[in-house]
């Protein structure tokens, strides 16, 4: 993994003025919790500290919230197959998956397997060896150890091909004797965050289709550069800066809400749009999308694992911050991998 350590930054959008310069060497933590009765997803993170509103259950998305929150551990029992030499770690028995099954995902979105307790580095082999990968058509793709922002290190271990998935592959995960997970690969769709010209080009199949104007981070709370990938979305989140440290400056309800980063970056509506969309960057670090239905159309248009690219700006998003394993090479990617081996979607 990188070893670059970001500055401090607060990714999130102010709902009327840009409010002052954030505190000095202060990194607010991201905590997310799930209140079933409610309906309801508490995001307390650097950036957007957000609670879904009830309403947004009808639209929730197909894959987890993210490495910590997966949709069921054991969807069905695993298949039978050849056992790898080594025996099965324990790890596996409690083992997270955050994809869902049956899911269609974006051409972005790894395979990512969380545990309750860190693995020894010992057991890392083992634990690749048995997590079985299947593709068709055939893919080539290796795990690699991903130093989770809210986990401990040997706490996730995340799948990916050396590029994006190609559209309408058919993915099996094998964990272990325990479970089996199957999801499809949808089709392509980038958008890509210019912060220097204010604006989002959205690119569907290989073809730019789509230019909307934008309002990025303001200097001192720039939005991260670099790859990020759609971990979920929601239709209404509760965004409050005083869970990261910046007083008064914005509380209430966002609409159109797009997650990107477990820091709590977001491609949302902000009414500052309006005004600076494609002229100036106001935000806390989050992309802010016009209310005239710019928003709601860009939130209806993507599904978790499509791919948000933000170039121009300055630090580059870390590997375990969401979903942004893209930022490393494939040979950085097999660096951290524990056999240093890449299979072929066997």
């Amino acid at each position: 993994m990188s070893t670059h350590a970001p500055r401090t930054r607060i990714p999130h959008d102010p709902p009327a003025h840009p409010a002052p310069g954030r505190p000095p060497g202060r990194r607010p933590k991201a905590v997310a919790g799930a209140l079933a009765a409610a309906c309801a997803l508490v995001l307390a993170a650097t950036g957007c500290a957000a609670t879904t509103s009830a309403a947004t259950s009808a639209a929730t998305s197909t894959a987890a919230t993210g490495p910590a929150a997966p949709s069921g551990a054991h969807p069905s029992t695993a298949p039978a197959s050849a056992a790898p030499a080594v025996p099965e770690p324990a790890a596996l028995a409690d083992a997270k998956v955050n994809v869902a099954e049956g899911a269609t995902v974006g051409v972005g979105m790894p395979i990512s397997v969380t545990f309750p307790r860190p693995v020894p580095r010992a057991e890392r082999a083992a634990v690749e060896h048995w997590l079985g990968v299947r593709t068709e058509p055939a893919v080539t793709g290796a795990w690699s150890w991903v130093k989770d922002r809210n986990l401990l290190d040997g706490q996730r271990v995340d799948y990916r091909p050396p590029a994006y998935w190609k559209p309408g592959t058919r993915v099996t995960l094998r964990v272990g004797g325990h479970a089996v997970r199957h999801f499809s690969i949808g089709r392509s769709l980038t958008a890509t965050v210019d912060v220097r010209t204010h604006t989002m080009t959205v690119t569907e199949d290989g073809r730019p289709d789509t230019r909307i104007p934008v309002t990025a981070g303001r200097p001192g709370l720039d939005t991260w550069n670099g790859t990020m990938v759609v971990m979920d979305k929601q239709p209404k989140v509760y965004m409050d800066s005083r869970t990261v440290g910046l007083g008064d400056a914005y509380h209430g309800y966002y609409a159109w809400a797009v997650h990107t980063t477990t820091s709590g970056t977001y491609v949302h509506q902000n009414p500052n749009a309006n005004t600076y969309a494609g002229r100036a960057n106001v935000t806390h670090g989050c992309v802010g999308l016009a209310t005239d239905g710019t928003a709601e159309r860009f939130y209806r248009r993507v599904i978790p694992g499509d791919v948000i690219r933000v170039t121009g700006s300055k630090d580059t998003v870390e590997a375990g911050n969401g979903y942004g394993d893209w930022n490393l090479t494939w040979s950085e990617w097999l660096a951290h991998s524990a056999t240093r081996h890449a299979d072929g979607g066997r």
